[in-house]
Order: C-alpha cells, then sequence, then structure tokens
C-alpha cells in the first residue's frame, strides 16, 4: 500500500511539473502572441519537430542558453511543428522525456506555403531555423546549431549593436 500511495504521489508530481503547451493553429493569433515583439528583450525563436534528426540534436544547446546576456534578458521559445493530432502522443512525451524547460509552443497551421515567407522570405521551408528577434531587428538562421557557443555569438549580434 506504502508502494502504491508513493506511485501516486510520484505521478501527481511528474504532471505538475510538466510544462503547458499552447497550441496554435493559425498563423494570425501566433504571428500576435508569439513574433510580435514589442517589449526589449531579446527572442529566440527555434523552429524544430520531435521527427527532425538535426532539430533534435541542437534543443540542448538552446536549453543551456542563460537568460541574460550583458543586462539583456533573452526570451528562448521552441517551437515544435508537430501535428496538434501528436500532442499528447508525441510532444508532451519527448518534451518531459528531454526534460525542455525552456517554453515550447506547438504550432500547426495546416497551409504552411502561406505563412514560410512571412517568417521570412528567404526561408525554403527546411527545418531547423531559427529567429533571434528584437523589436527592432530581426535576423534569420536556416541551419543547424553544433554548440551553444554558435547560438550566443548570434545573440551578441542583438546585444553589441
Amino acid at each position: 500500500m506504502k508502494y502504491l500511495v508513493l506511485s501516486f504521489f510520484l505521478g501527481c508530481m511528474i504532471v505538475a511539473n510538466a510544462q503547458q503547451i499552447p497550441v496554435y493553429t493559425d498563423f494570425e493569433s501566433f504571428e500576435k502572441e508569439v513574433l510580435d515583439i514589442q517589449d526589449d528583450k531579446i527572442y529566440v525563436i527555434n523552429f524544430w519537430a520531435t521527427w527532425c534528426g538535426p532539430c533534435v540534436k541542437e534543443l540542448p544547446y538552446f536549453e543551456s542558453l542563460e537568460s541574460e546576456y550583458k543586462g539583456k534578458e533573452v526570451i528562448t521559445i521552441l517551437v515544435s511543428i508537430d501535428w496538434k493530432t501528436n500532442l499528447d502522443r508525441k510532444v508532451i512525451p519527448f518534451v518531459q522525456k528531454k526534460g525542455l524547460q525552456k517554453q515550447v509552443i506547438l504550432f500547426d497551421d495546416p497551409k504552411p506555403n502561406n505563412w514560410i515567407d512571412k517568417i521570412d522570405s528567404s526561408w525554403t521551408g527546411a527545418i531547423p531555423i531559427t529567429l533571434i528577434k528584437s523589436k527592432n531587428k530581426q535576423d534569420f538562421y536556416e541551419k543547424e546549431y553544433h554548440s551553444t557557443e554558435e547560438i550566443v555569438a548570434d545573440i551578441m549580434k542583438f546585444i553589441n549593436n
């Protein structure tokens, strides 16, 4: 009986520690709530998917980013483009297994040809991609990062300006 009660409480702790994953199914709401930067923070927005090997490989580098650089607040948002139908079955278990602590969002707009160019006109549609944004500047990186330092170097372009 003790083990049953202990298992129940451990299970509750895992659920309580699981982050909520907002779901956006249209670009307009995603753009308004995620991309429309109006504050003095720097946003590192990485587009990835559970089925994308290079994306999964670089996630730990985003996880290890510091939240502040020389007095500037840096916010990391991990945008999964998995299907909404896979949220409970794949995305949430993946986030829990990998121990992701950065904010995760699921974006599943079924018409990518209507919004890819709105993210960046040079985007081919391949992932991973990363946007680094502030209210006055945006840089687009269609590549896989190979270290935290590589991401920090791109963030520093925003801080040193």
